[in-house]
């Protein structure tokens, strides 16, 4: 099994999760088994037409852009080192033509699959991830890494800046989503991996796949673009700047500087809050909660009256245990400031690409409406791209993405077995429309 990158590399491994106390309050290091948690052995025993399980998986990191080589980024600014956080799955052949990258959205990271020793829950993806799944990790080599900016491994503002010994917060510099890429980019060459077969993301992560798509055309054979946009509309940056301003008027915010002292966290939860607003649908927030009371004994004007605000309540607490504030900030502003366009006539970005393209949509994501998706797949279309489209019929809003698994698992799944099987892109352009 190849998880390591090639030997001999200027980079080199680091074995140890990069601490991230008091944001995760934990490292991750522990070792690939072919050892299953003991209740998903049960549900297998009872049900062996389950998709099998990766079992224990282990996070790695990977260092580079060490001075005076630091990393460029979009900005003019540099940065280095950096330290990326990443897992892989499968086995990448002998000729390296199947690997997959998977790219993680805003509060994502690394571990998409399998289970972290001692945890019962898996990772973010990982009912898509794995042997006989649509990642077919018997297939598939696939790699997932924490974005830059991020918080779970990756160089981000609570990384410690090696000019100061303190957390860089604030003079952490802007980052963009061309500069995650482009961290993708440093660790695939450490892998060894010089043409992906596809790279495949949602929501933000189908911003990093556009990305890859219009920057790095010569290194993927296909792109997997799920419920994301082309660049943010007036809406989507209201939004997140609610967010962000939810989380700097915070007294505990300080500037950025609250890591010696209290976190936050209600600035960080009330950002968390909005989001998972946006990302149910009124029919599965109703479906989920309706106007159903909560029971909470407490006696005073604005208690919590509805299931739906103790809903709420509970995902910003949990959240803020696990997130970066600052983080929150960083990587909401790459996001609002992605235009894959440059600016330009979107079918410009992807003149002469001969990747073929896979675009998904959600009927009731409101977040990221299909006709962000729609926009794309006309550009596509122009560009001559050969291009698969499908719009879901889902009552699960922009998280779609991750529930809608046995209709993704079918598109990506045969979508995947075309690129392999087809030695050579096409030339003339065709958009193939599904609904599901």
């Amino acid at each position: 099994m190849l998880t390591e990158g090639a030997e001999g590399r200027k980079a080199h491994e680091v074995n140890d999760m990069f601490a991230l106390d008091p944001i995760t309050k934990k490292a991750v290091n522990v070792t690939r088994r072919s050892t299953y948690p003991s209740n998903f052995l049960q549900q297998q025993h009872s049900n062996p037409e389950l998709p099998a399980s990766l079992g224990h998986v282990e996070t790695r990191s990977y260092q580079f852009a060490f001075p005076p080589n630091e990393l460029t980024l979009e900005s003019g600014e540099k940065l280095g080192p950096i330290t990326v956080a990443y897992e892989t799955y499968g086995e990448l052949n002998s000729d390296r033509s199947n690997a997959i990258l998977i790219l993680h959205a805003l509060t994502g990271d690394a571990h998409a699959a399998g289970f972290h020793k001692g945890e019962d829950k898996p990772g973010w993806w990982d009912d898509m991830i794995g042997p006989g799944k649509a990642f077919d990790t018997r297939k598939y080599f696939v790699v997932c890494s924490n974005i830059l900016g991020g918080c779970m491994g990756t160089t981000g503002p609570c990384s410690v800046n090696p000019k100061t010994g303190k957390r860089y917060g604030l003079d952490f510099p802007l980052i963009t989503i061309s500069d995650m890429v482009r961290v993708q980019k440093h660790l695939l060459d450490h892998l060894g991996i010089d043409r992906l077969l596809s790279v495949a993301g949602g929501s933000m992560g189908g911003m990093q796949a556009l990305e890859w798509l219009a920057s790095y055309p010569d290194r993927l054979k296909s792109a997997i673009i799920i419920a994301t946009a082309a660049k943010h509309s007036a809406q989507q940056i209201a939004l997140n700047e609610v967010g962000r301003q939810a989380i700097m008027a915070d007294p505990y915010w300080k500037e950025g500087n609250y890591y010696a002292g209290h976190l936050p966290a209600k600035g960080l939860a009330v950002a968390r809050m909005v989001g998972h607003i946006t990302y149910m649908s009124e029919t599965s927030m109703g479906e989920k909660f309706g106007r159903r009371l909560k029971d909470n004994g407490k006696e005073h004007k604005f208690s919590i009256d509805f299931e739906v605000q103790d809903y709420l309540h509970s995902r910003g607490n949990n959240f803020v245990k696990r997130f970066d504030a600052n983080s929150y900030l960083y990587i909401t502003k790459a996001i609002d400031s992605f235009d894959v366009s440059r600016g330009k006539p979107l079918q410009h970005a992807f003149k002469g690409i001969k990747a073929k393209a896979l675009v998904l949509a959600f009927k009731s994501d409101w977040l990221y409406p299909a006709s962000q998706s729609l926009e794309i797949v006309r550009a596509c279309k122009l560009a001559g791209i050969e291009t698969t489209y499908c719009e879901i019929d889902s009552t699960y809003g922009h998280d779609a993405f991750l529930l809608e698994i046995e209709e993704e698992s079918h598109l990506v799944k045969h979508f995947l077995q075309n690129v392999s099987s087809d030695p050579e892109e096409t030339s003339e352009s065709e958009v193939v429309v599904y609904e599901i």
